[in-house]
C-alpha cells in the first residue's frame, strides 16, 4: 500500500511538470497565466515538501551507521590487549 501512495505522488509530480511545460502553449488568456502558474508552483512546493518529509522519516527510522572497515581497532584497552 505504501508503494502505491508513493507512485501516485510521483505521477502527480510528473503531471505537474508536464503541465508547467505545456502551460504557455495552451492559449489561456494573459490574465489567467500568473494565477495558473502560481497555483501550479504552490502545488509543486507542497508535494515536494511532503515527499521530502516522508523521505527523511523513512531514512531516520532505518538509518543505523556502522563502520566495519575499522572493526579491528575497536576494543583495545590501555595495554593494547583485546578486551
Amino acid at each position: 500500500m505504501k508503494y502505491n501512495i508513493q507512485m501516485k505522488k510521483a505521477r502527480i509530480l510528473l503531471a505537474l511538470g508536464i503541465w508547467v511545460a505545456i502551460l504557455p502553449y495552451l492559449g489561456f488568456p494573459l490574465s489567467w497565466r500568473p494565477f495558473l502558474i502560481t497555483i501550479t508552483g504552490l502545488g509543486l512546493i507542497v508535494l515536494a515538501y511532503v515527499l521530502y518529509k516522508e523521505y527523511k522519516n523513512n531514512t531516520k527510522a532505518t538509518d543505523e551507521k556502522t563502520f566495519d572497515n575499522f572493526l579491528e581497532n575497536k576494543n583495545f584497552d590501555n595495554e593494547n590487549n583485546v578486551i
